[in-house]
């Protein structure tokens, strides 16, 4: 039922010499025709309109019981009185205005130039980095929101403050200092939308038109893009075993970009010789050491090993992580951990942006940390991750053993495999045609040259999934 009577009001107005009613008949015939009006849609009830439109009511029944006896109303009683017909104005076709042309700014068209950052909405084989939400604890979740609900829900409707809601700063600060070693107090922690919203911020408020900035090698589009964005001038590290090594390079970064317990896409881990190299690095040149914490939740065979961040000591280091790849994408949560000097530049920052994260989804995501769900949730999926890399390692090990190399896999929920020889490229789109996502790696390369292979995400897909999925690529003509 409409709960405003908008169109009426703009369309009614009686012409000389026309009753209202006839008025109001005509009005309705033409939101019928037009299609405004559609069949079987209800229509306010006689006592609403003629309070909208300063009738009286007699003259909306009776506008009412002419259009029913002309077919373009039904009523029920007890129900109401809804629209009988469908009707499609004809109007003389019209050419298409020419579009108008769009000049965009210079950061428009390198925004534009970038291509954009881009999630897998459905976690197809083998579409990367999604969780398993079919394994996710929805009653728990559903308990937890309606117990904040119940109680002040307006609390969690009004504006919020842009570093977040305190109870989960608190719960974040606790976590990562148990788990990651991170050293913060709660005021450190900033609540964002996202980990890209987090490089975004930190590019616009620490890096200038033509600063350096520093990225792995291959390395995170979306960190480039962000980077990017902002103007900066990109430099790359190459990597070795023991992560992305230190340019011998006169001028330094303004801006080191490091996934050092799971690098992405490599999944090489940072070494502690390499860590302190970093910096020792970070506080001679007086540069920002930012680290995503990229699936630092997520390790199947050793503990991971601490974060930088718990290593520094001259607060040259920046801290990021999300929420969306160990509970849900749509929650659209993540955190960043700054130095204290940078919580007040970034809150007025945030402040025009998007001013602040769902206040209602920051409390529930509190409660889940605070009462132990979150820590029982990743020992589950980890578990049930663990089952999956190795199935999937099995299966190309049997299928594709002289096709595809896997790269280091000791954590994270995709699995990076080389491709020697063969067209990264038409094997791509051959496997798309089989209904198979295949993540390419070489795009990940700024630079050549550059290696062949796919980005296998796993976490999401259950065992006859991965059975399937393999068997198509096995089927692929390398």
């Amino acid at each position: 039922m409409p709960q405003t009577t908008v169109p009426y009001i703009q369309l009614f107005q009686a012409e000389k010499g026309q009753t209202r009613r006839d008025k109001l008949c005509g009005t309705l015939r033409q939101l019928i025709a037009s299609g405004t009006l559609k069949k079987g849609e209800r229509l306010p009830s006689s006592r609403l309109l003629a309070s909208d439109l300063s009738l009286s009511r007699v003259t909306v029944e009776a506008a009412y019981a002419q259009l029913e006896s002309e077919g373009y109303l039904y009523r029920k009683t007890g129900k109401g009185t809804f629209v009988a017909v469908a009707l499609t104005e004809r109007r003389p076709e019209k050419k298409a205005p020419e579009p108008a042309s769009v000049k965009l700014s210079s950061r428009g068209k390198t925004i534009v130039a970038t291509g954009g950052c881009h999630d897998p909405l459905f976690p197809h084989a083998f579409a990367a980095g999604s969780p398993d939400l079919r394994a996710f604890p929805h009653a728990v979740w559903r308990r937890l929101t309606n117990q904040r609900l119940r109680h002040a829900p307006e609390e969690w409707m009004r504006y919020g403050p842009p570093q977040g809601v305190t109870l989960l700063q608190e719960a974040v600060a606790r976590y990562l200092g148990q788990s990651r070693g991170v050293r913060c107090e709660p005021e450190q922690v900033m609540v964002l939308t996202s980990s890209q919203q987090a490089l975004q911020m930190l590019a616009l408020l620490l890096c200038d038109p033509g600063d350096e900035v520093w990225l792995e090698e291959p390395g995170y589009s979306g960190a480039r893009n962000a980077f990017i964005s902002a103007g900066a001038r990109i430099g790359t590290m190459p990597l070795d075993e023991e992560g992305a090594t230190i340019p011998d390079i006169p001028a330094p970064a303004r801006l080191v970009y490091l996934t050092p317990s799971h690098q992405y896409p490599t999944g090489v881990t940072m070494s502690l010789q390499r860590r302190l190299q970093w910096l020792a690095f970070a506080r001679r040149q007086g540069c920002w050491l930012l680290e995503d914490d990229y699936d630092s939740e997520f390790y199947y065979d050793d503990q991971p090993m601490p974060a930088l961040q718990g290593l520094d000591d001259a607060g040259r280091v920046l801290y990021m992580g999300t929420f969306s790849k160990v509970l849900f994408p749509s929650l659209r949560l993540a955190y960043l951990v700054v130095p204290p000097s940078l919580v007040d530049p970034l809150c007025k920052l945030r402040s025009v942006m998007d001013g602040h994260s769902a206040q209602l989804m920051q409390a529930v995501t509190a409660d889940f940390i605070n009462h132990g769900h979150f820590q029982a949730h990743l020992r589950l999926m980890r578990k049930l991750y663990a089952s999956r890399r190795d199935l999937l390692l099995e299966q190309l090990a049997n299928k594709l053993g002289d096709r595809l190399q896997p790269l280091s896999h000791s954590s994270g929920l995709q699995l990076t495999v080389a491709l020697p020889q063969g067209d990264e490229r038409r094997l791509t789109q051959e496997a798309q045609q089989q209904g198979v996502i295949l993540p390419r790696l070489s795009p990940l390369y700024s630079g050549q040259p550059r290696q062949q292979g796919w980005i296998l995400g796993f976490s999401a897909l259950q065992r006859a999934e991965i059975i399937q999925a393999v068997e198509k690529l096995a089927r692929l003509r390398y």
